[in-house]
């Protein structure tokens, strides 16, 4: 594994742990050269659904994106990183066990708005309005009287 701070080829592992549910296993490594250490992360290579998006262009499951929206969501929240792995977790081991070929866009962002509202209700609010595209402020509002009661 090359090093990300100084692109030196060889690096040790100096501790490794399974994850609770066994679904990955995280490394920590060290540089021969530099010294820093950093973090890896090792989960099996399986395919997920195609993403169908709103026009029906077909594209790739890409985790980062998902990672992103709660990042973005999340973002200025205090919830720890432990619960956002989790729950991107439970997102993609839906996906995984759907065992459709495809899936729509909106599906995954209904995964996702079902995890924000476990983990932050104002962080659901951020990515509802802007994933349901509300016309006015009456549609806000009907989302912050559901989060409430």
């Amino acid at each position: 594994m090359k090093c990300p701070f100084c692109s030196h080829p060889d690096t040790q592992v100096v501790e490794t742990r399974v994850s609770e549910d066994g679904s990955f296993i995280r490394r920590r490594r060290q540089c021969g050269d530099c010294a820093k250490r950093f973090t890896t992360y090792e989960r099996p290579d399986v395919a997920f659904p195609a993403v169908v998006k709103k026009d029906g262009r077909r594209i790739d499951y890409d985790r980062s994106k998902l990672q992103g929206s709660f990042r973005l969501a999340l973002r200025k929240r205090p919830v720890p990183a432990g619960q956002v792995d989790a729950a991107m977790e439970r997102i993609e081991e839906q996906l995984l066990t759907s065992g459709v070929r495809e899936l729509p866009s909106s599906r995954i962002g209904e995964l996702v708005m079902n995890e924000l509202k476990k983990l932050d209700k104002v962080a659901y609010i951020r990515f509802a309005s802007v994933y349901r595209s509300f016309e006015d402020i009456e549609d806000f509002k009907h989302l912050v009287d559901e989060v409430r009661n």
